[in-house]
């Protein structure tokens, strides 16, 4: 169990207290895992984030809609099936043509191409379309996302969320 959660008689937790802002996890429309996205939504969890995890296989018009409804502070995408270099290109395509997420933090990570590590060009590739940074497949990710994390506005929001649990 996370810390800052407590239960109580009715198997309810409770968690209360600020947040530093709302980030949305995803992965691209083609890809299917999920262990990726559990794994990102805990880690920004602990850097101090609400996390909206769409889950896999998620539709570039639902990721558009979801994000003008949330106004998050960071759209995380990540990919293990060596497609997100493609389908990245699309989606982020869909994402700035939205006027007010023209501005809005989107980083793109994981497998991103099927023959491994991207090229520089790639990486500049998916920069220039408009991703905030990139996070290939490599040991020291991790890190590095979490100190890019770091370098956001804090929006600090009060976050009161109930969840219960089995």
């Amino acid at each position: 169990m996370s810390a800052g959660l407590t239960h109580g008689a009715t198997g309810v937790v409770t968690r209360a207290g600020a947040r530093r802002g709302t980030v949305v996890v995803t992965t691209v429309a083609s890809d299917s895992h999920t262990w990726n996205l559990v794994y990102l939504q805990l880690l920004v969890e602990q850097l101090g984030y609400e996390v909206v995890n769409l889950g896999p296989c998620v539709p570039d018009r639902v990721l558009v809609d979801t994000c003008r409804e949330t106004d998050p502070d960071l759209v995380v995408i990540s990919s293990v099936n060596g497609h997100g270099h493609q389908d990245g290109l699309r989606v982020i395509e869909a994402l700035r043509a939205c006027g007010e997420l023209a501005s809005t933090p989107v980083v793109i990570g994981g497998k991103l191409g099927i023959a491994g590590q991207q090229s520089d060009a790639a990486i500049g590739e998916l920069i220039s379309a408009g991703f905030d940074a990139v996070f290939d497949d490599a040991s020291t990710v991790t890190r590095e996302f979490s100190r890019f994390v770091g370098t956001l506005p804090t929006a600090t929001r009060s976050l009161e969320r109930t969840e219960v649990v089995a």
